[in-house]
């Protein structure tokens, strides 16, 4: 396993959709190891392989309380088959926007269909923390940022520190 760099907005690579995986392979199962070894070490509760530059439909996830085994989520190709008329709130951070957070609406609840490390279909039904943390995460596979929900006036507030940290070598984000 290999802990790998993050990326950190505004990279444009994370306004990019990514493609499928055609079939989860060993490429994938190793892709999908470092992620969580990435995510984990980070720390966060989940990860999109377009924020460590590969546009592949793959995300990991594990919304374990601190203290409790790790219960981590493997996902090639998920896909939101329905979602709860409810939403909630909940107040998001990402890796790749460091620092920063704000409230985000989204359903309560969702149904998600996926391909697992074993390249088995798979479908679970998710509420709270990880409905919002898998909602979250598919949206980096279309080009997503938690910001992009916000209004322009706050996302330009926060893109704007995000390049002055860079340019600046402050803030845990490399010059």
């Amino acid at each position: 396993m290999a802990k790998l760099p993050i990326l950190v907005a505004p990279d444009p690579r994370l306004a990019k959709k990514s493609a499928p995986v055609l079939a989860v392979d060993d490429g994938i199962r190793q892709l999908m190891d470092d992620m969580l070894e990435t995510m984990y070490a980070a720390p966060g509760i989940g990860l999109a392989a377009p924020q460590v530059g590969e546009l592949k439909r793959v995300i990991v996830l594990d919304i374990a309380p601190e203290g409790e085994a790790p219960a981590p989520l493997r996902m090639a190709n998920p896909e939101i088959v329905w979602v709860s008329d409810d939403d909630a709130e909940y107040n998001e951070g990402c890796l790749s926007v460091p620092e920063h957070y704000a409230d985000v609406v989204r359903p309560a609840s969702c149904v998600v269909k996926y391909l697992d490390e074993n390249n088995q279909q798979r479908e679970i039904t998710a509420e709270g923390l990880l409905a919002t943390c898998v909602q979250h995460e598919i949206d980096h596979l279309d080009g997503v940022l938690f910001i992009d929900h916000l209004t322009s006036l706050k996302r330009n507030i926060i893109l704007r520190k995000l390049l002055k940290a860079k340019k600046t070598g402050a803030g845990g984000v490399p010059a």
